[in-house]
């Protein structure tokens, strides 16, 4: 495995089912995640983004193919420590409802048996507070949590463990227009401060140009092109097209007002 790759998928084949009610996800896909960058997946629906999601976290094994994450098989990653190595953002959060805002954010650390539980609440607080959140919402319930504030619990949770990988599964679904902005303005400073590795889903194009160092699109049951979201808007495939010649990818792509037009060759 190449050293800056901390995500390899070779040859991979996902088949749902047998014999005449088999349905094929994924065929033949190759992806390499390198360290450091933020990697969106983007696709139509059915093309199995949550699923290679799954894949790397090693809840879904591949039919065909290979998964490799921090150089150890993905099948690994359901073991002791998995937490170390990978935290998860689900879309909706995933907070368990009976436990206060600080309990799901040590709930990983307090598993581990390890640490005194002054030490686990200490810790657990500084990853709330870096993820934007007020020390006296350590007490609140999730029902009593707002959309944004639901988001900021669970990445604090995920990051509990300082993993080098962070998945995120539609980060900003949900969130008003000035939430999902404030989030993504949060996650880009984290990436830079933890020196994380990310791999988003979205479907948000503003999300997607506001974060992504590079993107990969899955169609035709595996990756058809990769790189930077301007390369891949460029990109001749029905699915681009429609995805980013769109109202909403125009805006996205277009400059912020008052920007400076590009200079125009003499």
């Amino acid at each position: 495995m190449d050293t800056d790759n901390v995500v390899e998928i070779r040859d991979l084949a996902t088949v749902f089912g047998q014999g005449d009610a088999a349905f094929t996800v994924h065929e033949n896909l190759q992806l390499s995640v390198k360290r450091g960058e933020i990697l969106s997946l983007v696709g139509g629906s059915g093309t199995g983004k949550t699923v290679l999601l799954r894949h790397i976290l090693g809840l879904t094994q591949p039919t065909r193919g290979s998964v490799t994450v921090l150089g150890r098989p993905a099948a690994e990653m359901m073991g002791e420590g998995a937490s170390a190595r990978v935290g998860m953002l689900f879309q909706q959060g995933a907070l368990y409802s009976a436990f206060n805002v600080l309990d799901n954010i040590a709930f990983a650390l307090r598993e581990l048996g390890t640490l005194p539980p002054a030490l686990v609440d200490d810790a657990a607080m500084v990853k709330l507070q870096l993820a934007g959140l007020k020390p006296e919402h350590a007490t609140r319930m999730p029902a009593n949590l707002s959309g944004g504030m639901v988001k900021r619990a669970a990445l604090a949770r995920a990051l509990i463990m300082d993993p080098p990988l962070l998945l995120l599964d539609e980060p900003t679904a949900g969130l008003d227009p000035n939430s999902a902005d404030e989030f993504c303005d949060l996650l880009r400073e984290l990436h830079a401060a933890l020196g994380l590795t990310v791999i988003m889903v979205t479907h948000d194009l503003d999300t997607l140009f506001a974060l992504s160092t590079r993107v990969a699109v899955l169609a035709d049951r595996r990756v058809i092109t990769t790189g930077t979201p301007q390369q891949v808007a460029q990109f001749d495939h029905p699915f681009i097209q429609h995805y980013f010649s769109g109202g909403r990818g125009q805006r996205a792509m277009a400059p912020p007002p008052g920007a400076a037009a590009p200079l125009k060759e003499a």
